[in-house]
C-alpha cells in the first residue's frame, strides 16, 4: 500500500482484550495472551513500513485496581512474551524500551525488561516502547521532580520557566519523537491517562476491533486514515 506520510511515532491502545476472551466464552487472562500474538502483527507490518516508533500501552498506573489474580497473569505473561519472543524481536532489528515508573513491578519483571532492553539497545529498524506502570499524570508531575532535582544539583536558579526542550528531556519516552497517530482498539473513545504530553498534536483513529483481532489490515486502515489528515499543527495551509 503506497501512503504519502508515514507516521514517525504510533502509540497504541490495546483495550479489549477481556470483552474478547468472554466473547468467547474463555478466561480474560486468554484474551491477554491472543493480545500478545496481535503485537508481533503490528510489529511486522510497522516494519514493513517502516515506522521508526511504537509506543504500546501494556499496563496503567490504575491497572493495579483489577483483581490480583488478573494482574498476576497479565505479568507472567509478559515475562513469558519476552522469554519467547526476545531472540525474534532482536533478530528484527528491533529495540526495545520501557516507559514507566519501575515502583511495584517486581524484580523478576524489572530483571526481565532490562534484559531486553540490553539486549536490543544497538537495534536501529523499530523501537518499540512499552509503557509499562505507566501513567501520564504521574509522568508529568514526577518530570517536575526531576527537573527540580537536576537543577539543584547543579545550583541553577530554581524560579526560572522551564522550556519545552527541558521538559521533553525529562519524559519516560525521551527521545522518542511526539506521537504521529494515536489507536484505540475496542470501540472505546477516550485517552484513558496516556502520553497526554505526547499526543498534543495527534491524529486520533478509534476502532470498534478488539485488540486480539487487530491485524494487518487494521492497521493500514489506521495508516490509511493519517494520510488523509491535513495536519496543521496550529497554522494555516
Amino acid at each position: 500500500m503506497k501512503l504519502n506520510s508515514i507516521p514517525s511515532h504510533i502509540a497504541v491502545i490495546m483495550d479489549g482484550n477481556g470483552r474478547w476472551a468472554e466473547g468467547k466464552g474463555k478466561k480474560r487472562t486468554e484474551g491477554h495472551r491472543e493480545g500478545a500474538n496481535a503485537i508481533d502483527r503490528l510489529l511486522d507490518v510497522a516494519l514493513d513500513y517502516k515506522i521508526p516508533a511504537v509506543s504500546l500501552y501494556a499496563f496503567s498506573t490504575e491497572n493495579w485496581k483489577r483483581p490480583i489474580t488478573e494482574i498476576q497473569a497479565i505479568f507472567g505473561l509478559l515475562v513469558e512474551f519476552i522469554d519467547t519472543r526476545l531472540p525474534d524481536i532482536h533478530k528484527k532489528g528491533i529495540r526495545i524500551k520501557h516507559s514507566g515508573s519501575r515502583t511495584k513491578l517486581s524484580k523478576t519483571v524489572l530483571g526481565k525488561i532490562d534484559h531486553a532492553v540490553e539486549v536490543t539497545k544497538k537495534n536501529k529498524k523499530l523501537v518499540t516502547n512499552f509503557c509499562l506502570n505507566y501513567g501520564s499524570q504521574e509522568e508529568i508531575l514526577s518530570n517536575f521532580s526531576r527537573i527540580m532535582d537536576g537543577r539543584k544539583s547543579k545550583k541553577e536558579t530554581l524560579d526560572k520557566p522551564i522550556s519545552t526542550k527541558e521538559f521533553e528531556k525529562y519524559l519516560y519516552t525521551s527521545p522518542l519523537p511526539p506521537v504521529d497517530l494515536l489507536i484505540r482498539t475496542a470501540g472505546e473513545q477516550r485517552i484513558s491517562n496516556f502520553l497526554l504530553w505526547q499526543i498534543a498534536y495527534a491524529e486520533i483513529f478509534f476502532t470498534n476491533t478488539l485488540w486480539p483481532d487487530f491485524g494487518r489490515s487494521s492497521l493500514e486502515e489506521a495508516l490509511l486514515f493519517f494520510d488523509s489528515r491535513k495536519r496543521k499543527f496550529g497554522g494555516l495551509l
